[in-house]
């Protein structure tokens, strides 16, 4: 059984949402057998910063989805997009 590494980019709703909180929050809402490697911030827009969260996942968990979904249900997120996928 292999990995899967996967970057997602996390947008807040706001500029004001506190982005290491954010991160605390998205680490708790993984999955099992899921884990955050590494967080990035990127620039996008007006003050708006986003998360690329380097989550690794085992091969056989279907891919990115559940990440992506619990991703999407933590307060402040507006939206989850993956950038890139790779299996390590």
């Amino acid at each position: 059984m292999g990995k899967v590494a996967a970057v997602l980019k996390v947008m807040p709703q706001s500029p004001d949402v506190d982005l290491d909180d954010l991160e605390s929050r998205l680490s708790e809402s993984l999955p099992e057998g899921a884990k955050i490697n590494g967080v990035e911030t990127e620039e996008v827009a007006f003050g708006l910063t986003a998360l690329l969260t380097t989550v690794i996942v085992p091969d056989d968990a279907g891919g990115t989805e559940a990440v992506e979904e619990a991703f999407s249900n933590v307060d402040d997120v507006e939206s989850v997009a993956v950038e890139e996928v790779g299996r390590i």
